[in-house]
């Protein structure tokens, strides 16, 4: 173990509250931040062909801490592969690789962000591997259902029993 940490999770949650991209790139932009890449993943007006009015996310009672634990192994995997910050490069004390997700649960209307995150790094190529990674993972991992209510009247589940 080194004794500086090479990532930092600057939060990790589920909120009922709204959410931005604004937000999250606030949270981890730094000086010595050579890139910030950011995701956010909105409520789209359809799904599969039907137009869709709005959406409500439900979490199960676990999903706090399944979220925080998928970034945390994340963490654990990158360090453990050796995926540090170049601190040789920038002659600092190194970079630590920031990280910001949170996903919405309730109702949420279009255009609303569902999904957001950010991850800051010294080099953009981690930083987009990062992110790109926690997206992936937080979707298929975090037991988080979606209830699609579409404009025919029609309600649809998205994600039960997976």
């Amino acid at each position: 173990m080194g004794t500086e940490a090479a990532f930092e999770i600057v939060r990790a949650v589920l909120s009922p509250d709204p959410i931005s991209v604004d937000q999250a790139i606030a949270a981890v932009e730094s000086d010595t931040a050579g890139a910030v890449v950011s995701f956010s993943g909105v409520v789209r007006n359809h799904d599969g062909g039907k137009s869709v009015e709005r959406l409500s996310y439900s979490a199960h009672p676990t999903a706090h801490q399944v979220m925080a634990d998928v970034v945390a192994r994340l963490v654990a995997e990158q360090n453990a592969a050796g995926e540090q910050p170049a601190a040789e490069a920038s002659g600092g004390s190194g970079q630590p690789v920031r990280i910001w997700a949170a996903h919405r649960i309730g109702m949420l209307e279009i255009g609303d962000p569902a999904l957001v995150c950010a991850v800051s790094a010294a080099h953009r190529g981690q930083a987009f591997a990062v992110c790109s990674e926690l997206v992936d993972r937080i979707k298929e991992q975090v037991p988080i259902w979606k209830e699609q209510f579409f404009s025919d009247g029609t309600v649809e589940w998205v994600g039960a029993g997976s």
